[in-house]
């Protein structure tokens, strides 16, 4: 039985990144799990307005997304955890620059991301969203396979909100648009038959299908199939 838990936002896990920015000519970052894909070419963050880090935000008009992997756990963490008005964050890592000039990135991080701010969202009590527009991203090539993202390799740093915990990621599960496809017989069944020895004729009733389906004059008629077959 379900229970009910209040107004409670459980759309997790997320991803965890870093968010850079120049402030005061330094390169600065913070721990983000409340991020977003607004489009393809755009992505939301959302940064309280008295972050360091928003300082420089706001001066420049771009940031980076940095996306760490598991084996920056301890950094990635720590960076939430103090304020680039007391640390120089820029130090722990590497930092690089792209297109923008003023959005800091970390070679460190299996992923980047530099953006120019499109748009603030600042209907929020503390906090604003900012939706920036990805100009350029970068991806070590021991981070692709075949030409593209292996996710595998990236292990991002997932985040839930609910128990405060960070997760690593899973097994590939699927391919989108191909899963349901395979598991949805009332928009037809394309498989291998062979006929049942001493069944008879009796229609379809003497066929058995590929991973034990047997048709039965209930199924047969009612869900439409394609019957590839071979006469000998």
């Amino acid at each position: 039985m379900k229970a009910t838990l209040g107004v409670e936002n459980c759309l997790f896990p997320m991803p965890t990144v870093l968010v850079g920015a120049n402030v005061n000519g330094k390169p600065n970052y913070m721990t983000v799990a409340w991020g977003g894909v607004m489009d393809f070419d755009y992505i939301s963050v959302a940064i309280a307005r008295a972050r360091h880090t928003y300082v420089g935000i706001k001066e420049n008009g771009t940031f980076s997304v940095n996306v760490p992997s598991l084996e920056m756990l301890a950094q990635t963490d720590y960076c939430g955890l103090v304020s680039g008005k007391d640390v120089d964050k820029g130090k722990l890592f590497e930092n690089f620059y792209g297109t923008l000039e003023t959005a800091p990135m970390i070679r460190e991080c299996p992923i980047n991301m530099e953006c120019r701010v499109a748009h603030v969202i600042d209907i929020f009590p503390t906090h604003d969203v900012l939706v920036g527009k990805i100009v350029q991203t970068y991806c070590d090539e021991v981070y692709r396979t075949g030409g593209k993202i292996d996710w595998t390799r990236v292990q991002p740093i997932l985040f839930t909100g609910t128990d405060a915990g960070y997760w690593s990621l899973g097994r590939r599960l699927g391919v989108i648009g191909s899963e349901g496809k395979s598991s949805n017989r009332a928009e037809g069944e394309r498989t291998t038959w062979s006929v049942v020895p001493n069944s008879g004729t009796g229609g379809l009733l003497g066929l058995r299908g590929k991973d034990g389906f047997v048709a039965t004059r209930e199924n047969y008629l009612q869900v439409p199939f394609t019957l590839d077959h071979d006469l000998e």
